[in-house]
């Protein structure tokens, strides 16, 4: 399967990381989680989030973006407000970082500027100042699979008391 990176930089609210955590889980998405942290990650609310799919999930955890950046390397995209094209106007390569800032501040300019070619932002409302940060991670990992036709996935729902070829 191809690979998908998701990157919580300094992320500050323990619900948004359980809900991305959770994301993780069902997509095969590998979860990167760049401190510092507004919370400890054993906190319940990020526990209660993610419900009962840590197992599920490959996480790696870094104490800031200098050490992610070390130890990672492929193409790197930016989801914030500041970008210049939308996200599905971008071709996804396997191996692929999607990088998502912190709820009250987003990414830091200072890196959005060495790549202004991969930031990339999700529409909306000029009145609205951005999605919630765990909405946004699903937008973008659900538009990366589509491109790649959801591999390894489940394509198909079953009832439980008829079958869809009855119907």
């Amino acid at each position: 399967m191809a690979t998908i990176n998701i990157v919580m930089v300094e992320p500050e609210i323990p619900q948004n990381t359980g809900n991305v955590a959770r994301t993780c889980a069902a997509t095969g998405a590998r979860l990167h989680l760049v401190g510092p942290m507004g919370f400890k990650i054993d906190d319940k609310k990020l526990k209660r989030a993610g419900l009962d799919y840590w197992h599920f999930l490959d996480i790696s955890y870094y104490d800031n973006l200098d050490e992610f950046f070390q130890k990672n390397k492929g193409e790197y995209y930016y989801f914030t407000t500041k970008g210049r094209k939308t996200h599905s106007e971008v071709s996804y390569p396997d191996n692929i970082y999607l990088l998502f800032g912190k709820e009250t501040k987003g990414l830091p300019e200072e890196l959005l500027i060495k790549e202004p070619q991969n930031c990339v932002r999700i529409p909306m409302a000029n009145e609205i100042r951005s999605l919630n940060l765990s909405n946004s991670v699903a937008i973008a990992v659900y538009e990366v699979l589509r491109q790649w036709d959801y591999p390894e996935l489940q394509n198909f729902g079953q009832l439980h008391n008829y079958r869809w070829e009855d119907i």
